[in-house]
């Protein structure tokens, strides 16, 4: 059971990842016809992945003996993908609205660095 958990998590992951590179691509060459092409891709991919991602997550961490929900990386990875999940919402929000007063690139970044510190919290799990 551990190994297919892992395996979804994982692969959910590399969806949120995919899902920002998208959005990178939809912001920092956005044009009406890339934001066509790439917008309903760029959404169904970090949707997704940030759901697995915390299912499967969860589902990891109360599965796991040596895990429990309240360790301090699995609290900082909550944290981190709140963070992420809204710079996501906002992006999503301002560029479905065509709201000029979002500054898209800044939420990319913010998505990116969260993202990133996820992951690398996933990796070496501090503290644990």
């Amino acid at each position: 059971m551990y190994e297919w958990l892992l395996f979804f998590h994982v692969l959910a992951a590399f969806l949120v990842v995919a899902g920002v590179v998208a959005y990178s691509v939809l912001v920092l060459n956005g044009g009406a016809a890339v934001q066509r092409a790439l917008g309903p891709p760029a959404l169904a991919l970090w949707n997704g992945g940030a759901m697995g991602v915390l299912v499967f997550g969860v589902w990891l961490a109360i599965d796991v003996d040596g895990y429990n929900l309240w360790d301090g990386w699995i609290i900082a990875a909550f944290v981190l993908w709140l963070v992420a999940g809204a710079a996501g919402g906002r992006l999503t929000r301002g560029l479905r609205e065509g709201d000029d007063d979002v500054d898209a690139r800044v939420l990319v970044a913010v998505m990116a660095l969260a993202t990133l510190l996820l992951l690398i919290d996933m990796i070496w799990k501090p503290g644990a």
